[in-house]
């Protein structure tokens, strides 16, 4: 076949050096376990045992106000064909993991102390955390949220950063797997940077291999989101963190209270979250940088079941709201948010499971050559088999329903 153009190479050279750029900007989702939650515990009330004491406290009164499958199931919203189902599974995950991600705070939910308080503090919790590392006490992922960088607070965070992992080390002589660090507040990418700079010389410093140290930006400024040139910021606030960046967390009540917003209106699922939410999606897809979504600020004052219900409905409605979202993680602060954490998270897996999982079969035997009598394009089928995983990793789903071939589970 004759060609009018006689050559191209310098084309193809051109458009392979744009797609290997792209792919190193966008090398696509991030790979591993996801946790549905990150529990805050303030720093001065950590213990050993705070994982399990919140399971149990969340056992005791899941188990007061929803003791069947018909109680749990109106408690909750929940389908009756379900109820008895995720109930069972959310009390068994209550018992043995009911904490997948904590994050100690140094920040908000601490407060501003002397030197010698915080101190004191960071050995406490080294002692708390080598201590739950040794009787496997410690969640799946773990870490520390440290002042902001925004307000003043840069000195004190890299002195708790560098007080609490000198003395763990020294403790354990390593660091345990899982371990990230909250960065808040984040108003300009500079910030970042310079705490991806202070992590370099940390490591150094420590013996620490390169890299190891990895972080979280908490999205809860307006400057997170439209910068001062009037573009997207998180675009620059990832690539300033130099590949340690490994989610980003938003912050509901900074957030709307920067907007303005009333505070009956500092709400998880104000259509002013939902516009930085989907920010965020759009600025961060396929970059490996996970998302989380915030918390519910509603806790019940007492055990009286007004409280309790309540507290349930409006987490729960706030559960599923990030769900329809694409949010698949957020914060919880008390244990009465691990129920309705569970019980939504749970619910929204197991609804439909079937027709996922006989869509996903249907599709690899198609692709093997039968017909499948299917017609979703793979990106559909990849959404599915992430949902299909996600669910068994946080134990809503057992691993023997994957419906996939060895390579792919």
């Amino acid at each position: 076949m004759n060609l009018s153009v006689p050559s191209t190479d310098d084309l193809s050279a051109r458009v392979s050096a744009v797609r290997d750029e792209h792919r190193r900007l966008f090398p696509g989702g991030a790979s591993g376990r996801q946790p549905v939650h990150t529990v805050y515990v303030p720093a001065d009330r950590f213990s050993r045992t705070t994982p399990a004491d919140f399971g149990a406290e969340a056992l005791r009164l899941l188990n007061t106000h929803t003791p069947g499958a018909g109680s749990f199931g109106g408690a909750f919203g929940l389908d009756p064909e379900i109820a008895g189902l995720v109930r069972e599974r959310v009390a068994a995950k209550l018992a043995h993991e009911p904490i997948e991600d904590v994050r100690i705070d140094f920040e908000d939910g601490y407060g501003v102390r002397p030197d010698a308080e915080e101190d004191g503090h960071v050995a406490q919790v080294v002692e708390a955390v080598a201590a739950a590392y040794q009787v496997k006490g410690l969640p799946h992922y773990w870490g520390l949220r440290v002042k902001s960088f925004a307000d003043g607070g840069h000195e004190r965070a890299m002195r708790t950063l560098d007080v609490f992992l000198t003395a763990l080390r020294e403790r354990l002589g390593r660091l345990p797997g899982g371990f990230t660090i909250t960065f808040p507040k984040v108003v300009a990418p500079e910030h970042v940077a310079l705490f991806a700079e202070y992590l370099d010389r940390l490591e150094t410093a420590l013996g620490l291999p390169a890299g190891i140290l990895r972080f979280e930006v908490q999205v809860e400024t307006t400057e997170a989101i439209v910068d001062r040139d009037g573009r997207v910021g998180l675009r620059a606030i990832a690539e300033a963190a130099g590949g340690r960046m490994t989610a980003a967390h938003f912050g509901v009540f900074d957030y709307t209270a920067a907007l303005g917003l009333p505070p009956e209106e500092q709400r998880l699922d104000h259509p002013a979250c939902d516009f930085a939410r989907h920010v965020m999606q759009v600025t961060l897809a396929g970059t490996g940088i996970r998302l989380s979504d915030g918390s519910t600020n509603v806790i019940p004052r007492n055990d009286g079941p007004d409280e309790v219900n309540e507290a349930w409905t409006t987490h729960a409605a706030h559960v599923r709201h990030s769900l329809r979202h694409g949010f698949y993680q957020g914060w919880d602060l008390h244990p009465a948010h691990l129920p309705s954490r569970y019980a939504a998270v749970y619910a929204y897996h197991l609804t439909g499971v079937d027709d996922v999982i006989g869509r996903v079969r249907a599709w690899h035997e198609q692709a093997a050559g039968r017909d499948g009598g299917v017609l979703d394009e793979p990106a559909t089928i990849k959404a599915l088999v992430a949902r299909l995983r996600r669910a068994v990793d946080c134990g809503a789903l057992d691993q023997s329903a994957l419906p996939l071939p060895p390579e792919d589970t």
